[in-house]
């Protein structure tokens, strides 16, 4: 909903008061006055209804009643007695109650319909729909196949649009019904304060009434009191004057005791009636709010009316899906029977060739045959002419002998011709049978060379799960070391002999298959490389940072050129199960040493984005992985200690040689002192060790001796040169013993491995990296560019790319409806931010940013939280002050559909880091077409580049920096970005659709990879070489 409704539902009912408050003032000490009060107390049922907000909420109400009722004035009473009264409420409270019941009974059934309809809804979701329906529109398809020839794509196009906006219209009713459940809940409790109001104002008003009346009783008495003092005085008038002076004292002391009790009772009086009118004003007002929720009645029926209506608006939609997927299917049939006809039409297309070419024969020869003709028609019309001379003259027959000469020797010329024909023809036929051989011939050869070659137009997830399989028989000991060795290599090839067996074994037993597969091995040579990863994250199954992508990316890339790429996760309970494809458990436990004893682990295997994965679960009693996070548990040292070392058991058991063993920040840096110290030893040691360090801040020590669990000698290791920490020296670094100990040592942009050789950005590590500088390097991240596609982005309003931008407006648009902002200024530039709100990414400048946005006349959009809470509680704070603002929204949450909206509709986005190991949020912006505004830090140095700087070639600029660390620094840059949208629009486009054809996949990165990888086993070949020599 645009604005928050508050609703009041109220039913009122009366019940009789149990409590009696019983007043006695003593005058004299012969006189009681009993009073008894009888309070009724209304209460307030709840029906269904909307409102308009309230003018103030019910706390305000309260604190208003509060200050409104006076003081009770003190009440003097020598003594208290309790008398019955007439039960005379009854009769009200009864009546009451009847209302009550009435209104009551309605209510429930409303409430219960919403929450029937809204259960319902929430029960039914597209998948269910989906399944429900396709299998009626495959049926009814089949019926009207024969009478559908042709379905246009334009009419698909718009039976597509019509079905998307019928999902958005059961996406709004559904949001609709929940909210107008939210809402009922929220009227209940407003109600429920309202009620306990109206009941304390109805006591005190009680109390009010009964004073009065004994102020009222008491003035009374009073004047009686005025009236005997009168007749005493008469009386002493006829007495003596000896009784004088004690009627004067007596006359004085009721003087002064009635004039004191009627001051005090005048004052009570006028107080009372005070606190009444203030008390009777504030029912009034109520009253006034009981009229105005009178029509609740009515809004339920308009909110019924608008259900049904809805509901009715889906039947017209539904009709129209269901005709789409009958043509849709349709369609699918005729293309099948298209496919059938080209090929026809092909093979009628070869047979027409040949027999064009033989008719081009046969028409020469025929040719030949009527010139001839036409030469024997000439000498027969001579033979005739010569004929009709003979008898004539001698010359004449001797012209007709010569005549007949020349005829024989034509016709002796006519059957050399014929036989010159048909041996053209015997040769014809010959070449054709040749040709028709040779064409055999190829076909075959093509056929075997078809065959030989690799298969690559399957995808990855198949041979990831044909690689897996095998590694699955090798742990089960169903094949051999070298049997595993030759069909995992068939598999990196992707040979078509092993995909044709695979295939042709879909339905056998597996000692079948293994049987079958086993027939293929052969010797073979393997063209890449063989990598391992090692991590403790992998997008989109386990994610936390950036780490995630690095480890999908990179791997995926690698894979693209040629490599044998593989994964080994820790089994988190926590994981996104639905983004594994064919996991299972493997029919084998590996054992790996802690703490001075072997513990068994599970290995699952599964595909996750086309790459084989690996997941280690460990039988530990202490649950390592099972801990419902992935990080931030006390004992992290010990949970990845643990499982580096069980992975490289994995490795060890599985009888397999990579040539590269990448591991990942120092949750798996064990794995290279373990594999050197431990493993190499036993022959795991084909591998060169890769580690990438992706933020230096997080360096994971320990006391040394924690070390030992793992089985590494911890006097052997906690030296400086080794992983000795170098601030502490009781405690090991696993980042440090990671550097020492790798072939390569990697960390994700070139400006931040200058940065962390520096005292104040090496978090102590600069003197160990200047060590071992020369294996040390920088390599800036790609993004996954399939998944941020602007072109192709699901989650979009509307898909745009650079040739096209109409698509970024209306995305722009959609967010703002969306959160609520102004849609007023169509130039109005939107700053967005997608940040964790820690004081590495600069929330002080984030904070900052907003309000300078503000001042410029821009709108600004932040999604994050922060694990900090006082930096958590800040934001809340700035949140709840732009809560309705019309150009300011914050998200204090991550939400990975939105931010994709947010990239796809911000024009600027922000990213004033203090420091930036890489930083992959500036490549999504430029992405999907927003200006990145940054901090020259890190890997927002390689990446952005100032669209003033001169020095810079022009095809690279493409963003707005600033240099120090402050508020002047991002005034700066806004102002700067701000001006260029506003006053040059057209640079504006011009700047725009450059950043988004700018590459920032993982290709470059993963052939910068690819060339260290050949470089350290090229390195390690010619040691090798040197020291058989």
């Amino acid at each position: 909903m645009a604005s928050k409704l508050s609703a009041y539902f109220l039913s009122p009912f009366f019940g009789t008061n149990n409590s009696n408050n019983t007043i006695s003032n003593s005058i004299s000490s012969n006189e009681h006055l009993n009073v008894r009060l009888f309070l009724s107390s209304r209460r307030f049922s709840p029906a269904s209804c909307k409102m308009r907000q309230r003018n103030f909420s019910s706390q305000q109400k309260r604190q208003h009643v509060k200050k409104n009722l006076p003081q009770q004035p003190p009440v003097v009473a020598d003594s208290v007695e309790r008398v019955d009264a007439d039960g005379d409420d009854d009769a009200d409270s009864e009546s009451g109650n009847d209302l009550t019941d009435a209104e009551v009974s309605l209510n429930e059934e409303i409430v219960d319909d919403i929450v029937n309809n809204h259960v319902a809804v929430e029960d039914t979701n597209e998948e269910d729909l989906e399944s429900a329906i396709v299998p009626e529109l495959k049926k009814t398809s089949l019926l009207n196949r024969e009478g559908e020839d042709q379905f246009s794509s334009s009419q698909l196009h718009n039976l597509m649009n019509m079905i998307r906006n019928a999902e958005k219209n059961v996406l709004l009713l559904n949001q609709a019904r929940v909210q107008a459940l939210e809402e009922l809940q929220k009227i209940l409790s407003e109600k429920e304060s309202l009620q306990g109001e109206i009941n304390v104002l109805e006591m005190r008003l009680a109390e009010t009434d009964a004073r009065m009346k004994v102020a009222a009783q008491e003035k009374i008495h009073a004047e009686l009191l005025e009236d005997q003092l009168q007749k005493l005085q008469n009386e002493s008038a006829l007495s003596g004057v000896s009784e004088n002076s004690d009627l004067d004292m007596y006359k004085c002391q009721s003087n002064v005791l009635n004039n004191s009790s009627i001051n005090s009772l005048s004052q009570e009086l006028d107080s009372l009636r005070t606190e009444n009118l203030s008390l009777k004003g504030d029912i009034e007002k109520l009253k006034t709010e009981l009229n105005n929720v009178k029509n609740t009645d009515e809004h339920v029926e308009m909110l019924e009316k608008e259900r049904s209506l809805l509901q009715s608006s889906l039947k017209e939609p539904e009709s129209k899906f269901s005709i789409s997927q009958e043509e849709v299917s349709e369609l699918s049939t005729l293309k099948v029977e298209c496919m059938g006809l080209y090929k026809k039409i092909e093979n009628l297309q070869g047979l027409l060739d040949k027999l064009s070419k033989q008719a081009d024969q046969a028409i020469l020869v025929l040719q030949q045959n009527q010139e001839m003709r036409k030469k024997v028609d000439k000498l027969e019309e001579s033979f005739d002419k010569a004929n009709s001379y003979k008898l004539s003259s001698e010359k004449m027959q001797q012209y007709n002998e010569l005549m007949q000469q020349k005829i024989r020797l034509l016709e002796e010329r006519l059957q050399r011709s014929n036989e010159e024909i048909h041996s053209y023809v015997q040769l014809y036929q010959e070449s054709m049978k040749e040709f028709q051989d040779t064409l055999g011939s190829l076909k075959e050869e093509s056929k075997n060379r078809a065959l030989d070659e690799p298969l690559y137009d399957m995808p990855s997830e198949f041979w990831s799960r044909l690689l897996l399989m095998i590694d699955g028989w090798f742990l089960e000991k169903k094949i051999s070391t070298s049997e595993a060795k030759l069909l995992r290599e068939m598999v990196w090839k992707r040979d078509r002999h092993i995909h044709d067996a695979y295939m042709a074994c879909q339905e056998k037993n597996e000692h079948e298959a293994v049987s079958a597969f086993l027939r293929l091995t052969s010797s073979t040579t393997s063209s890449g490389l063989h990598i391992i990863h090692i991590a403790a994250e992998m997008a989109p199954v386990a994610k936390v940072g950036g780490l995630g992508d690095v480890v999908t990316g990179l791997g995926k890339a690698l894979q693209k050129r040629g490599h044998l790429v593989e994964i080994v996760l820790p089994k988190y309970d926590c994981m996104q199960y639905d983004h594994i494809d064919n996991m299972r458990a493997l029919d084998v436990v590996v054992e790996s040493y802690f703490d001075g004893r072997l513990f068994k682990n599970i290995i699952w295997v599964g595909t996750v984005e086309g790459l084989p994965v690996y997941f280690v679960e460990p039988l530990h009693p202490d649950k390592f992985f099972w801990r419902g996070q992935y990080y931030g548990e006390h004992d992290d040292f010990k949970r990845f200690s643990f499982f580096s070392r069980a992975a490289l058991e994995l490795l060890l058991q599985a009888g397999k040689k990579p040539d590269i063993i990448h591991c990942h920040d120092w949750q798996t840096a064990f794995v290279a002192p373990l594999y050197w110290d431990l493993y190499a030893s036993k022959g795991l040691n084909s591998a060169r060790i890769c580690f990438t360090c992706h933020n230096f801040e997080y360096q994971g020590t320990a006391p040394a001796s924690a070390l030992a669990s793992c089985g590494l000698h911890v006097q052997h290791l906690n030296r400086p040169d080794r992983m000795q920490d170098n601030s502490s020296h009781d405690r090991v670094n696993p980042i440090k013993g990671a550097i020492v100990f790798s072939n390569i040592v990697t960390t994700v942009s070139p400006s931040y491995a200058q940065e962390v050789r520096t005292a104040e950005g090496g978090r102590g590590l600069h003197s160990t990296l200047n060590c071992h500088s020369k294996k040390f390097f920088g390599i800036l991240n790609g993004i996954d560019t399939d998944a941020w596609n602007p072109a192709s982005d699901a989650t979009l309003e509307v898909q745009y790319n650079a040739n096209n931008l109409q698509g970024k407006a209306e995305n722009k648009l959609a967010l703002r409806r969306h959160l609520g902002l102004s849609s007023a200024g169509t130039r109005q530039p939107l700053v967005g931010c997608i940040t964790r709100l820690v004081p590495q990414k600069g929330v002080h400048l984030i904070r900052h940013a907003i309000y300078r946005t503000l001042e410029l006349g821009g709108q600004f959009v932040l999604l994050g939280s922060s694990p900090v809470p006082h930096i958590q509680s800040e934001f809340k704070g700035i949140a709840n002050q732009f809560k309705i603002h019309d150009h300011v929204r914050l998200i204090l949450k991550y939400d990975e559909s939105l931010a994709h909206s947010i990239y796809a509709a911000s024009d600027m986005f922000i990213i004033p880091s203090l420091f930036e190991p890489c930083g992959l949020t500036q490549m999504i912006a430029m992405r999907y077409g927003s200006i990145p505004i940054t901090r020259k830090t890190g890997g927002l140095n390689d990446s952005v580049f100032d669209v003033d700087d001169d020095t810079i070639p022009f095809q690279h600029r493409n963003g707005y920096t600033f240099l120090n660390p402050d508020e002047q620094g991002v005034n700066s840059a806004l102002e700067r970005a701000f001006s260029h949208y506003r006053n040059n629009p057209e640079s504006w486009h011009q700047l725009v659709c450059k950043v988004m054809n700018m590459d920032w996949s993982w290709e470059t990165s993963a052939l910068q990879y690819e060339e260290l990888y050949a470089k350290s086993l090229a390195r390690a070949r010619a040691f090798a070489n040197r020291s058989k020599a």
